[in-house]
C-alpha cells in the first residue's frame, strides 16, 4: 500500500516506515548467517573463509550497482510527493532502463574478471578455487539481485516499505530451505550456497512484478514513458551514480583491508568474516533508518514541506544515537557468544579476534548513526557532491589503516579502519547538513501544505488524508480550508395587510381610494399598466379589473 510521508508527525512516519526496513535487513542477515553456519559447519573453516574472501569483490561490483538503483528511486519520491503520476512513471522507466544495461554490462564482464582479481587481492591459494566458484555464479546471477533492489527502491519510493519486507521473507525462508539441501544434502559446495541466494532472489523479483501489476497502477509504465528524454537521464544519473560510486569507495577500501588480511593468515581472515557478518547485523540497522530519511526528505522535498525537513531530520538523529547505544551494548558485552555460533570447537583464536573487532566497532555505533541520518538526508535533498567526497575521505582513512595500522599492529590495527572512516565522513557530513538546514529554513510552506499543518494542530481529531491511488489524478481534489459561517441577517417583520374595501360596481373615485395610491388605469387614455408592474399588497392597494 502507497503512503504520502508529508502528513504526520515526523518522527513517527519515519519510524513507521523504518521498521519494516529494520526486519528486513535482520532477516537478510538471518539467511546470511544460515549461509555461514551451514558453510562454515558442514564444509569447513577454509570453505567459510573462501565465501568471506569474495565479500569485497562482490560490494565493489554489486554494490555499486545496488547504490545507482538506490538513487534511481529518489527522482521518483520527489515526483510522488509532488503528486506528478506522468513523473512517476517516466522515472520508473528511466531507471529500469539504466538498471537494465548496468546488469546487461555486469553479467558478461564480472564473471571473466572474478579470478584475477582474486588473485590481485592476493587470496591463499588453498581459498581460491572455491572462491572463485562462489563469485562466477554470483556474478552470473547479479540479474536477480539488481532487479530486485530496484523494484524494492522504487515501491518504497511509494511510501510502501512492508510490501519489500514480506517478499523478502518469502526470499530468505526459501534461500535456507535451498542452502540446506544444496551444501547440506546434495554436497554441491560454496557454488550450492551461491546458487541458492540466486534462485531465492528471482523468486522475490517475481512476486513483486506481481504486485505492482496488480495493485501499483501508479507504477505502470505506458508505452510513451519509455520514450525517455536526455534531462531524465541526466537527472538519474546525476543522483544514481554518486550514491554508486560511493559505494565503490567503501568497497575499495575493503578490498584493502582484504589485501591486509589475506597476508594475515586464514584465522584472521576467518574471524574478520566471521565478526563482519555480527557486525553487518547492527549496520543495516542504522542504514534502514538512514534509507527511510532519505525517502521522508524526497517526499517533502516534492511535496513543499521544508518545515518537516528539518524536524525530522532532528528526530532522526535522536532516534539513530539512541539505536546506536543499544546496539553497541548488545555486540560488546554478546560478541564473542555471537561469533560462536559461527565457528567449531577449537577456534579460540578466532573467536578472540572477531570479538576484539565487534567491541571497537560497537563503541562508536553512535558516530556510524548520525553518519547514517545526514547522508540520508542530504540524498533525499539532490546533494551529491559533498556524500561523494566524504565517501573519499572513508576510502583514505580505511586504507591507511590497514597499511599503515596494519602493518605495525597486524589485525587488530586493521580493526581501526571502519571507525576512523566513519569519524572522518562525519566531520564533513554534518557541517553540509547544517548549512543546508538553514537554508531550508527560509524557503516557504507550500500554500495546501501550510494549510493542512495549520488544521492538524488545530484540530486533533483530523487525520491526515492520504492519496488513494485507484481514483485518476485528475479527479483528485487538495483539501481545502474550512470558511466560517456568514452570521444570518434577521428576517425584516411583516407588516399586517390593510382591510380591503368591500367590493362596488362603480370604480372608486379619487376621494375614496387610499391615501398614496395611485390609479393602475389612469383615466382617458386607456393605456396598460408597464410590465412587471406590482402593486405591493402591505400598502392596501388593488390593481383594478381589466
Amino acid at each position: 500500500m502507497s503512503k504520502a510521508l508529508t502528513t504526520g508527525s515526523p518522527w513517527r512516519v519515519i519510524a513507521a516506515f523504518s521498521v519494516p526496513l529494520l526486519i528486513g535487513n535482520v532477516v537478510q542477515q538471518l539467511y546470511h548467517f544460515a549461509d555461514a553456519i551451514v558453510v562454515g559447519r558442514v564444509l569447513g573453516v577454509d570453505s567459510l573463509a573462501a565465501v568471506g574472501a569474495t565479500g569485497s569483490l562482490l560490494f565493489l561490483l554489486i554494490g555499486f550497482a545496488w547504490g545507482m538503483t538506490s538513487g534511481f528511486a529518489i527522482p521518483t519520491a520527489q515526483a510522488f510527493g509532488a503528486g506528478d503520476a506522468a513523473a512517476v512513471r517516466r522515472s520508473v522507466a528511466t531507471g529500469a532502463l539504466l538498471t537494465g544495461a548496468v546488469t546487461l554490462l555486469l553479467t558478461v564482464a564480472a564473471p571473466l574478471l572474478a579470478e584475477p582479481a582474486l588473485r590481485l587481492l592476493r587470496t591463499p591459494e588453498e581459498l581460491l578455487p572455491e572462491a572463485t566458484t562462489f563469485a562466477v555464479i554470483s556474478f552470473l546471477g547479479a540479474a536477480t539481485t539488481m532487479a530486485f533492489n530496484f523494484l524494492s527502491s522504487i515501491i518504497r519510493a511509494i511510501g510502501d516499505s512492508r510490501t519489500p519486507l514480506v517478499f523478502l521473507t518469502v526470499s530468505c525462508v526459501v534461500n535456507i530451505g535451498l542452502v540446506v539441501a544444496l551444501v547440506g544434502g546434495l554436497g554441491t559446495g560454496v557454488g550450492g550456497a551461491a546458487l541458492a541466494t540466486v534462485a531465492s532472489q528471482g523468486i522475490a523479483v517475481t512476486l513483486c512484478l506481481l504486485y505492482v501489476w496488480r495493485r501499483v497502477p501508479v507504477l505502470h509504465v505506458r508505452r510513451e514513458d519509455w520514450r525517455v528524454s536526455r534531462a531524465d537521464l541526466a537527472r538519474h544519473l546525476h543522483l544514481g551514480l554518486p550514491m554508486g560510486f560511493q559505494a565503490s569507495i567503501i568497497a575499495i577500501g575493503a578490498l584493502a583491508v582484504q589485501v591486509r588480511l589475506n597476508s594475515l593468515g586464514p584465522e584472521a581472515v576467518a574471524a574478520y568474516t566471521t565478526a563482519a557478518r555480527v557486525d553487518m547485523l547492527a549496520v543495516t540497522l542504522l542504514a534502514s533508518l538512514g534509507l527511510a530519511m532519505s525517502m521522508f526528505v524526497a517526499q517533502n522535498l516534492g511535496g513543499g514541506r521544508p518545515d518537516r525537513i528539518r524536524a525530522g531530520v532532528v528526530q532522526g538523529i535522536w532516534m539513530a544515537v539512541i539505536a546506536s547505544v543499544v546496539l553497541g551494548g548488545v555486540l560488546i558485552l554478546a560478541g564473542s557468544h555471537l561469533v560462536e555460533l559461527f565457528v567449531g570447537d577449537g577456534e579460540e583464536r578466532v573467536v578472540e579476534l572477531a570479538a576484539y573487532l565487534l567491541l571497537v566497532n560497537g563503541a562508536l555505533y553512535v558516530v556510524l548513526g548520525v553518519l547514517m541520518v545526514v547522508r540520508g538526508a542530504l540524498q533525499g535533498l539532490g546533494h551529491t557532491m559533498v556524500p561523494t567526497v566524504t565517501g573519499l575521505v572513508e576510502l583514505v582513512m580505511r586504507v591507511g589503516a590497514a597499511v599503515v595500522l596494519g602493518a605495525a599492529y597486524g589485525f587488530e590495527g586493521v580493526v581501526w579502519g571502519n571507525p576512523l572512516a566513519w569519524v572522518g565522513a562525519v566531520a564533513g557530513l554534518v557541517p553540509a547538513y547544517v548549512r543546508a538546514h538553514k537554508r531550508l529554513a527560509l524557503e516557504p510552506v507550500a500554500p495546501l501544505a501550510r494549510v493542512a499543518a495549520t488544521r492538524s494542530r488545530s484540530r486533533s481529531r483530523d487525520r491526515p488524508r492520504g492519496r488513494s491511488w485507484s481514483t485518476p489524478w485528475s479527479r483528485r481534489r487538495a483539501p481545502r480550508p474550512r470558511v466560517p459561517a456568514t452570521p444570518r441577517v434577521p428576517a425584516t417583520p411583516r407588516v399586517p395587510a390593510t382591510p380591503r374595501a368591500p367590493a362596488t360596481s362603480s370604480p372608486p373615485s379619487p376621494s375614496s381610494a387610499t391615501p398614496g395610491c395611485a390609479d393602475p388605469t389612469p383615466a382617458g387614455d386607456g393605456s396598460q399598466a408597464p410590465t412587471g408592474h406590482r402593486l405591493r399588497r402591505v400598502t392596501g392597494c388593488r390593481a383594478a379589473p381589466s
